[in-house]
């Protein structure tokens, strides 16, 4: 689990990095072609844990970049 996890947070990495701007937990779902939410959410945490994102809040949603 943990090793998908991994590889999971390289392609949303990538997909942010490929991205011109912030993207939702939806649209890095479609992006990367993983198959639920959860397992982007997974990929964030692992993502944000290392210090590699950046969230930014609305009544709605969330959006996600890379940290720069």
């Amino acid at each position: 689990m943990i090793e998908t996890i991994g590889t999971n947070a390289g392609l949303v990495w990538r997909a942010l990095d490929e991205s011109s701007k912030a993207l939702t937990v939806k649209e890095l779902k479609r992006v990367t072609k993983l198959r639920t939410e959860r397992d982007v959410n997974l990929a964030l945490g692992w993502l944000a844990k290392e210090g590699k994102i950046d969230f930014d809040t609305t009544e709605k949603e969330f959006t996600v970049s890379l940290r720069r």
